[in-house]
């Protein structure tokens, strides 16, 4: 459903985390963006708007996934309760080889974006193999989106012959540059331990000729340095600091096993963190030093990464599970405090995937903004925006716009058929003998 502009009135309204919430307010969406707000008092007359009662709803900005594998809701309960290395080698990898295809990356990708769309993210950083139709899915949906193609030094999904790795991503890059002005493409080298110096230097090479950012997965094991390809330096991020592939386009992906020197160089060369906390406990990990990292200044946001490994795409979850490790890992209860744990899911993660005018509402931004439902039990009394961390659900989430488009309404989806989405997926999962 598309408008020209929308009005909500009568709601609260949480601009942004470092802003007191407002009582009795309005906003304006006109295009795709946010156009102004104030007190009702001073409510503007737009008889052709679409209106939108905010009554007992709170209004704020849409949640951005920095990490995920959409397409991997395919496999969401295939192999669970597993150490990473066996998770990764004996089932998820020969499960993408036997049905990763076209078909698959499209429907279950879409499935992802239902998913979340329902839960309050606006914007998702992808990273698969036939990227192409994972945009596609993203652009049908109406999410904002950065997929970026996947690059390994072994066959991989669409692409066969690993020495053509580089060039099905610069045709990716090419094809989806400037499609649309939600969709804006990445580079994803999967890990130093499936890539070698030579295809990461190449990769980062291609990711900067083509101004996007570049994804990689990074010290997310305690053995991840052992199995490394030709180790540069002597830890995982020194190793990316050696082949000169960290700046301020570079997003790493995990960071849980780092020691002082690591953080001291992402901190001096810009690159974001992001951390996927749900992941990291089911698969053992660790627990990633997010606090302390988010106090240095190093840019800290958060993802959930692909359904497999966590299995839920509710960032609201995320954000509640991020706060609480945070503190059980320091046995300090004031670390990473709520309204930084919610920087890290609108602000944080708009800055370090580059998308400016995303993140806050604000005149002039981008209207990715999503509307809760605040008369639930688990919301009540709502002192402040710290119970959005702590009691929040993805499932309060009732009204979604994105670009200035109503996307979800009262909870029904809009932009594509769901039955139709999970019939299809249904379908594709009957191979792996789920059903």
């Amino acid at each position: 459903m598309s408008t020209t502009s929308i009005l909500i009135n009568n709601v609260t309204l949480f601009t942004d985390p470092a802003t007191p919430l407002s009582d009795n307010q309005w906003l304006l969406c006109e295009g795709d963006s946010i156009h102004s707000f104030g007190s009702m008092d001073s409510v503007p007359d737009c008889p052709d708007a679409v209106l939108i009662d905010g009554t007992d709803k709170l209004l704020m900005p849409g949640l951005i996934n920095a990490h995920n594998h959409c397409a991997m809701t395919l496999f969401r309960g295939l192999a669970d309760d597993l150490e990473l290395g066996e998770w990764l080698n004996e089932h998820i990898f020969p499960a993408e080889a036997a049905n990763v295809n076209p078909e698959m990356v499209y429907w279950c990708t879409k499935l992802a974006a239902a998913e979340m769309i329902l839960s309050g993210s606006t914007t998702v950083a992808d990273g698969y193999f036939h990227e192409d139709q994972a945009a596609r899915a993203l652009l049908e949906s109406g999410m904002r989106a950065i997929p970026a193609h996947g690059i390994v030094d072994f066959p991989a999904p669409g692409v066969p012959d690993p020495k053509s790795n580089i060039d099905a991503v610069e045709t990716f890059l090419s094809d989806w540059k400037n499609k649309s002005d939600r969709i804006s493409p990445g580079v994803f080298a999967h890990s130093p331990y499936t890539c070698s110096p030579q295809t990461l230097q190449t990769a980062k090479a291609l990711a900067v000729q083509h101004k996007v950012p570049f994804f990689i997965h990074i010290a997310e094991s305690r053995h991840e340095q052992e199995i490394i390809m030709d180790l540069q330096g002597t830890s995982p991020i020194r190793h990316l600091s050696a082949l000169n592939l960290l700046d301020q386009d570079t997003v790493l992906i995990h960071c849980v096993w780092l020691d002082a020197e690591d953080r001291k160089i992402i901190l001096d060369s810009g690159a974001g963190v992001i951390i996927c906390p749900q992941s990291h406990l089911k698969l053992a990990s660790g627990i990633a030093k997010a606090s302390l990292m988010d106090s240095m200044g190093i840019p800290m946001g958060i993802g959930t990464d692909g359904s497999a490994s966590n299995n839920s795409l509710d960032l609201f979850c995320e954000m509640d599970i991020l706060a609480k490790t945070q503190k059980l890992g320091t046995l300090d209860p004031t670390a990473m405090p709520a309204n930084r744990v919610l920087a890290a899911a609108t602000v944080n993660n708009a800055g370090i995937l580059g998308l400016s005018h995303v993140g806050k509402l604000m005149p002039g931004y981008k209207a990715d903004i999503i509307l809760l439902d605040m008369k639930q039990p688990h919301l009540q009394p709502f002192y402040n925006s710290d119970l959005l961390v702590y009691s929040g659900k993805g499932a309060d989430v009732e009204t979604v716009i994105i670009n200035g488009k109503l996307i979800l309404q009262e909870r029904t989806l809009l932009s594509f058929d769901l039955d139709e989405c999970m019939a299809e997926v249904k379908k594709l999962a009957v191979p792996l003998g789920l059903l």
